[in-house]
């Protein structure tokens, strides 16, 4: 079965969609916090009652069994981001309506003196539901603890426009991020938005309509739908004010400054885009995962050669954030047991449908005459589960500039057991090599994270990585799902070379002149986190952790710690 999905909207319609936001746009612009407040509340209720629809209609395009722990990443990834999301603007316009800012957290400093601030846990339920696990954000150069507060929720402070329309091109992987894509522009810019949907999950247009039915009756929202034809008509339509895509570089190219060829790069030389409207956009990269030699033993190198399977596995591997390089140091002893491992790891996991266009010739293009391939295979209409190893470091190889968008994750060796050595080398390796600066992955050892050496050269390495997201000791993932941390790629591409992205989305605390976020772990999770292949309770986890952000059922908590713990 596959979910059906609506027709392309035509030019008419179109047209009538940009319109009535048009004029619904000043509206929203000059509303006040408590009608935002509503217009969030309503938005949460209304994708909490639809959220089972949600999730059936997801895992039915997916080829996914809705009683199989595979449908977990419906209620996670996608229910559960997006209910969090909304409820933290919520949390953030009502402080802003009782205090006149948004919630600040622990200020500190890094290594360098750049300022930080703790934006995770919220409360006391995220501490205890996400146990070992902490965020910050760090700012940009310059930016002091005064700039901190006063400078956050910049537009509802100082509105610096009086309505305008973005056109959200929306992603068709993951269906929390056209919401949280659409929430951005609605409660941190103060923007009208028409959502594109994308053709590959558009079946999930018809359930955002009805769960967003006020803000878009209002005008405050319109949903579309259609593929790259109508996605270029809104892009250039003189109703829309500006443009936010999820998707691939291509795409973004190819709307800015046009197809391929002589053209585009006369106009590219000239700086002239033929977008001549902002575009914020989220692109996705090759995302590393740094081993860090050190005192490993077993039970470390098991939990984490399984978070490396999960970050691969997770949504099918369709991920702009999936790990897609593992960097090991070169003659590292453990590298056999940990490579080992991670197919163990990925052989817990079923493979799963290639349901993203192009998949399977992405993954025979990108493994086509390697001697090195270890693939998972599964039953019929199935696309294995890949680990390409030995790829060389100093040659140019396509997986250090391709992000893969299929099942396939490569190793590569270098520096040497020596951890000062190898930091700095996968440093530069991640910086200079790697396509993309979306989200990286930092993984050592908690004994020689406290090594007095090795310690503070790991967290200038954290300081210095050019990434929107680093994890530490975790998936930056987590960077994605918590939505108190700035998502995108690392600020100041170039609209020519745009990289990871420009701008960032989630952002519920709404914060300015921040440069990346971090999260860091102790090194073991004490509970199995929910992207684990081996998690076997993670459908019935996910209804209850929608629960208890969507509508805070608290009846809800303690199937949330029994799933849990059963993991």
């Amino acid at each position: 079965m596959t979910a059906p999905a609506p027709a392309s909207t035509e030019p008419r319609r179109l047209d009538e969609a940009v319109a009535r936001v048009r004029e619904a746009a000043p509206r929203w612009a000059r509303a006040s916090l408590e009608e935002r407040i509503a217009v969030a509340r309503s938005m949460l209720a209304g994708l909490d009652r639809a959220a089972p629809r949600l999730v059936e209609a997801a895992c039915a395009a997916k080829g996914l069994s809705l009683d199989t722990p595979t449908a977990g990443d419906e209620w996670t990834a996608g229910v559960y981001v997006s209910l969090r999301g909304l409820r933290l603007f919520v949390r953030s316009l009502g402080a802003l309506a009782r205090s006149g800012n948004t919630p600040v957290g622990r200020l500190g400093e890094t290594i360098d003196g750049r300022v930080t601030e703790r934006v995770f846990p919220t409360n006391a339920l995220d501490a205890t539901l996400w146990l070992g696990l902490g965020a910050e954000v760090h700012y940009l150069a310059g930016v002091d603890a005064r700039q901190v507060r006063e400078r956050r929720a910049r537009f509802h402070k100082a509105p610096d426009h009086a309505g305008r329309v973005c056109l959200v091109l929306g992603a068709g992987n993951v269906n929390s991020i056209p919401v949280f894509d659409v929430a951005t522009k609605l409660f941190v810019e103060g923007k009208a938005c028409v959502l594109k949907m994308n053709p590959v999950n558009a079946y999930a247009g018809p359930i955002f309509e009805e769960a967003f039915a006020e803000a878009i009756a209002r005008g405050f929202l319109a949903v579309v739908y259609g593929g790259r034809e109508e996605g270029a008509y809104l892009a250039h339509h003189p109703g829309i004010d500006e443009v936010h895509l999820t998707g691939s570089n291509a795409t973004h190219d190819a709307i800015v400054w046009g197809p391929p060829g002589p053209e585009r790069a006369a106009r590219m030389a000239r700086n002239e885009p033929l977008l001549a409207k902002e575009i914020t956009s989220e692109l996705g990269d090759v995302s590393p995962v740094l081993v860090v030699p050190g005192r490993w033993d077993e039970r470390a190198l098991a939990f984490h050669a399984e978070s490396v399977a999960g970050m691969m596995t997770q949504n099918g591997s369709f991920n702009c954030l999936a790990a897609r390089l593992l960097v090991l140091p070169h003659g590292w002893r453990h590298r056999e047991r940990f490579l080992d491992l991670v197919l163990r790891f990925l052989a817990a996991t079923p493979p799963r449908r290639g349901w993203y266009p192009g998949a399977a010739e992405r993954l025979a293009a990108l493994t086509a005459g390697r001697p090195t391939v270890r693939a998972i295979a599964g039953r019929e209409g199935t696309l294995p589960w890949t680990l390409v190893t030995g790829v060389d470091p100093d040659g140019d190889d396509p997986f250090y500039t391709t992000e893969a968008f299929c099942p396939v994750l490569a190793e590569t060796s270098l520096g040497s057991g020596d951890p000062l050595e190898y930091v700095e080398r996968a440093l530069a390796f991640a910086n200079d090599r790697l396509w993309g600066t979306l989200s990286a992955q930092v993984l050592v050892p908690p004994r020689t994270l406290a090594d007095p050496a090795v310690g503070p050269a790991v967290r200038r390495a954290v300081r210095r990585l050019e990434y929107g997201s680093v994890g530490v000791n975790c998936f930056g993932g987590y960077a994605f799902a918590f939505g108190t941390l700035p998502w995108g790629g690392f600020p100041g591409a170039p609209l020519h070379d745009a990289r990871s992205g420009r701008g960032f989305v989630h952002n519920t605390l709404m914060l300015e002149g921040v440069e990346k976020g971090v999260v860091w772990s102790h090194g073991t999770e004490p509970v199995k986190p929910v992207y684990f292949p081996t998690h076997r309770t993670v459908h019935r986890l996910g209804p209850r952790l929608a629960a208890l952000e969507g509508r805070r059922d608290w009846r809800a908590l303690p199937g949330v710690i029994w799933a849990g713990l059963r993991g």
